[in-house]
């Protein structure tokens, strides 16, 4: 069966490889970024790849109003949403708690929660028209376990755990699954953002063992929303063979 898939932060890392899992086994994607021309790019290679539809939405998570307008402009086909990918977040910065940027920490607060809550708020009605409604979030092991320089991010994850168990119990009469992605440390964008576009300390991040790959997380997302349908994961911790918890990685330099 095709389902519309929405994916936000589909320009790159976890959102980017769902969109390409889910548009190889056909499936119809709205994808969301804020970042434009990346949009249209990938809209462009997936419907030259594989020939699925693809809707895309140019807003930020964070801006709440861009978000009720968006979703609300999506033409009447498109308004009965199958599966519901909440990937968009950051990690910005990396200090200890009384050195930290009050700017990052208002970035990531805004986008790994608010921006979570204001996609999931306006698309639970499009939902409602799915006769198969599945919300997955894209947390982190930082949302089990907290480690040196990542309060502030942790801290957001944990709200992101938090959030994923309480709408899988207010859900829970809509017949919504709703699930959670826990990723350990795997290879994206995500070290480049957090360093602020300082490449050297972001590929020391992943140097000297095998990390995750987005597309590991992509299948997993695959794997979870093609169960039956009285089968729900509630929650998915992933790490690489090497990490055994946020500070504990075998590297072998």
């Amino acid at each position: 069966m095709q389902k519309t898939i929405f994916i936000t932060g589909a320009t790159s890392g976890f959102g980017k490889a769902c969109a390409h899992a889910f548009a190889s086994d056909h499936h119809r994607l709205i994808l969301t970024g804020r970042r434009a021309e990346r949009l249209s790019e990938e809209a462009g290679i997936l419907h030259e790849t594989f020939g699925v539809e693809v809707l895309t939405l140019n807003f930020d998570v964070c801006d709440r109003n861009a978000v009720k307008s968006a979703i609300e402009s999506l033409p009447v086909e498109w308004q009965s949403i199958d599966i519901l990918i909440n990937n968009a977040g950051l990690a910005a910065g990396s200090e200890l708690i009384q050195d930290g940027n009050i700017d990052d920490w208002e970035a990531m607060i805004d986008t790994n929660v608010k921006g979570l809550l204001y996609v999931t708020k306006s698309i639970f009605p499009l939902l409602l028209q799915s006769k198969c409604p599945h919300i997955v979030n894209i947390g982190s092991i930082a949302g089990k376990e907290v480690y040196t320089k990542g309060s502030v991010y942790c801290a957001t994850k944990f709200a992101v755990d938090a959030l994923t168990r309480a709408m899988r119990i207010d859900l829970l009469s809509h017949g919504i699954k709703v699930s959670q992605v826990s990723p350990g440390a795997a290879e994206t964008e995500f070290s480049q953002v957090r360093f602020k576009g300082d490449m050297v300390a972001a590929a020391a991040v992943y140097k000297g063992f095998a990390p995750l790959q987005a597309e590991d997380i992509a299948n997993a997302v695959m794997w979870i929303t093609n169960l039956p349908s009285h089968v729900n994961i509630n929650d998915l911790v992933i790490m690489p063979t090497a990490q055994a918890s946020p500070g504990y990685i075998h590297k072998v330099l």
